[in-house]
């Protein structure tokens, strides 16, 4: 394949288009994201992408309030590390250190409804090239090998898959954001220690643990129910 004919299917693989109108397609969505993340096998092997948004979400927000990213790590306990460069207190610190729960409801939110209004293709080559360039920021062989699964699933996804796969995918993904967001919180709170993120909030701020517990809350439903908004139409009227 020449360059030019190489440029125009890169090209027809990012442009939008009409996502499939039957309900069945937003059925099996959410049945595999409901599985994935209800049965532990499936669980354990792919929730560190739910981690690799936590912590990219620390480093988008850090860099937009003026911190230097310099790498991220995500364990194979599905915890993880990002590590933005700045002052050690003050308003950067905080909104940077908040914004990784709710990074991966937002992501699902926002994924939801591009899947459902034909942006699916673009959305995937998007976070294949994020995910591409996240790679220079990682800081342990396993986060490499997560990163590059991941990027790996979306753009094999994104260059083979028809449109209608790719809004499939698309679909079960964001909503499996959704699910996974609400299961890290739920962990966080039931068994987080000093060095989770609301602890450390409550550190730096002096309101404490469980008020953050519930901001968070109130954004992941927040999030879901814009998500819901989009869907409900198609799964009620199936």
């Amino acid at each position: 394949m020449d360059l030019e004919n190489l440029a125009r299917a890169v090209w027809e693989r990012i442009v939008p288009s009409a996502a499939p109108e039957n309900a069945w397609w937003v059925l099996t969505a959410l049945a595999a994201a409901l599985a994935v993340v209800v049965l532990p096998p499936l669980w354990h092997l792919v929730r560190p992408a739910v981690t690799i948004v936590h912590e990219l979400g620390h480093a988008i927000v850090g860099i937009l309030v003026g911190r230097r990213f310099t790498g991220f790590v995500v364990s194979a306990d599905m915890s993880g590390h990002a590590v933005t460069v700045g002052p050690r207190r003050g308003f950067g610190r905080i909104v940077s250190t908040w914004a990784g729960y709710p990074a991966p409801a937002i992501l699902g939110a926002v994924g939801v409804q591009i899947a459902l209004h034909g942006w699916a293709p673009t959305a995937l080559f998007a976070a294949g090239v994020v995910l591409v360039i996240s790679l220079v920021f990682t800081r342990s062989l396993h986060t490499v090998l997560a990163v590059l699964a991941t990027a790996v699933a979306l753009g094999t996804a994104w260059w083979w898959g028809s449109p209608a796969v790719a809004a499939l995918l698309t679909l079960a993904a964001s909503v499996f954001a959704l699910f996974g967001a609400w299961r890290h919180l739920g962990a966080v709170i039931t068994g987080g220690g000093r060095g989770d993120d609301p602890a450390q909030l409550a550190q730096l701020t002096g309101v404490p643990t469980w008020i953050w517990h519930l901001l968070y809350v109130a954004v992941l439903a927040a999030c879901s129910w814009w998500a819901w908004t989009a869907l409900a139409p198609l799964v009620l009227g199936a």
